[in-house]
């Protein structure tokens, strides 16, 4: 996307009452992208099975060293695209964050637990070159949306004993201060077969005879303890795409073990398009979780 068609499609977000990165004016959003980000696009951080994965990455000129927020998309592990969710940037780099915007790969390039697998690579990547790009590497935040909110979730509950780091083996310890998860999966193998199966679940699992080990591997549920860092999960309750009990176990099952855990609820919502009054409340319930926890930037 150029910066023109990225601003003109901000559009979409402004609306009367809305917060400051909802109201600003569409030729302050171009001049902003042009003069007060450096932006650098298709950042090969990753080659696995000959397919390059690749990042984009958005980060204020000015200042820093910058909070940086990971953006995993969503599309069910096997679609979607990084394009897909630049919008989804907007408040975020409003705020003052850098974002590194993340593909990974795909069912049809390899199965699960690729996706996994990439987005710990992308975390590593990120860590090794903070001081080229001048990423805090002490307030890394990971995001996603549906699938992709599962992934923020695993690139930041799997630790180095799951051996799920070992396409891009290294001594930096993976530490990420907060997890923004959309609506994302967090029991794959309820979604692999029973009355939860989900068709995109499947086609990533495959028909593998020790699929439902790698589902147990790649979900949020196995890697539950006390040392996490703080988890905000926003989901609509009539979501059918993902069921919204994968929300409230998460919540309960990282409450009991004591770790910090946040639910914000969306009323009749749905998988994401949420009514415009809503997005906006999910979007201030970021922003506050994120502050609460020292991890915004300090002078946005």
């Amino acid at each position: 996307m150029t910066r023109r068609s990225i601003a003109l499609a901000a559009g979409v977000l402004l609306c009367a009452g809305a917060p400051a990165w909802a109201q600003t004016p569409l030729a302050d959003w171009t001049a902003w992208l042009a003069n007060d980000l450096r932006v650098a696009t298709g950042v090969t951080y990753l080659t696995a099975n000959n397919w390059d994965a690749k990042i984009d990455v958005y980060v204020p000129r000015s200042g820093g060293p910058h909070p940086t927020v990971l953006q995993f998309h969503g599309g069910g592990w096997v679609g979607g695209s990084r394009e897909s969710v630049l919008l989804r940037a907007l408040p975020l780099l409003e705020m003052g964050f850098a974002v590194v915007n993340v593909s990974y790969r795909l069912g049809r390039i390899s199965p699960a637990p690729a996706a996994v697998e990439d987005c710990l690579c992308a975390l590593r990547w990120v860590i090794r070159n903070a001081g080229e790009y001048n990423f805090d590497v002490s307030r890394i935040v990971t995001t996603g949306y549906s699938a992709g909110g599962h992934l923020a979730l695993t690139t930041a509950m799997i630790p180095a004993s799951a051996g799920l780091d070992r396409q891009c083996p290294g001594t930096e310890p993976l530490r990420v201060a907060a997890v923004v998860n959309w609506y994302g999966i967090t029991d794959v193998a309820d979604l692999i077969e029973g009355a939860n199966q989900r068709a995109y679940a499947v086609e990533w699992l495959g028909s593998r005879p020790d699929r439902a080990e790698i589902a147990r591997r790649v979900s949020p549920l196995t890697y539950v303890r006390r040392d996490l860092p703080p988890i905000l999960t926003i989901q609509g309750d009539t979501d059918p795409t993902v069921p919204y009990a994968h929300a409230t176990r998460l919540h309960a099952a990282l409450q009991q073990a004591g770790a910090t855990s946040e639910l914000h609820t969306v009323p009749k919502g749905l998988h994401g398009n949420f009514p415009r009054a809503e997005q906006l409340r999910a979007v201030e319930a970021m922003r506050a979780f994120l502050t609460k926890h020292g991890i915004a930037p300090r002078h946005p």
